[in-house]
């Protein structure tokens, strides 16, 4: 995994975000020269979200920086990618429900389409490594409103095309880890 970009996906609390860590530890033990940035995508709406945000940040391990970028994914990697430092990602899942089902207004799905094909354009220059913790949301049964399928169907597309520019996936399961190389689309 370290020196490519790392795809991790499962359920809620089957393990993805402490995963994550585990690799952006190694990463850090690997130089004295390398850096972590944890690059935060939710937005703290209620109690409950503050609470789990603020859970995230206390059992971080040490010598992690954070940035938050709830809409601008891509400028942000660009922004902070370096050699050395290993991109944190956590997550996906809520960076797509910013733009789909923002708090306030009606989605912008032409902003999020250029953003979202602005992240893949991006990715294989990026001079980091870049770790990505994202849902695995379309196990369940088919949700009955048409704004939910949408959601489901398009986190299924980007988590699809994010694999695809990954060296590696790791399917969490039960806070076990299965990792495997991607195998490219064929044409």
């Amino acid at each position: 995994m370290l020196g490519e970009h790392h795809l991790i996906v499962g359920g809620q609390r089957s393990g993805k975000s402490r995963q994550a860590e585990r690799l952006a530890q190694a990463w850090l033990r690997q130089s004295e020269s390398h850096s972590v940035t944890v690059v935060a995508t939710a937005l703290a709406f209620d109690d409950e979200m503050r609470d789990r945000i603020r859970r995230h940040q206390q059992e971080r391990p040490a010598g992690m920086a954070t940035v938050e970028s709830p809409l601008r994914l891509a400028e942000t990697l660009h922004a902070h990618a370096v050699p050395g430092r290993l991109l944190l990602v956590d997550c996906l899942t809520l960076w797509l429900t910013n733009w789909l089902m923002p708090a306030e207004g009606e989605a912008d799905l032409a902003a999020w389409r250029a953003e979202r094909e602005a992240l893949l354009a991006v990715l294989p220059d990026l001079p980091s490594p870049v770790v990505f913790v994202t849902n695995e949301v379309g196990w369940g049964i088919v949700p009955m409103s048409r704004e939910v399928r949408a959601f489901v169907d398009e986190l299924g597309w980007l988590n699809q095309t994010v694999a695809q520019r990954c060296g590696q996936v790791t399917l969490m399961v039960a806070g076990q880890a299965w990792t495997r190389p991607v195998t490219p689309h064929e044409e």
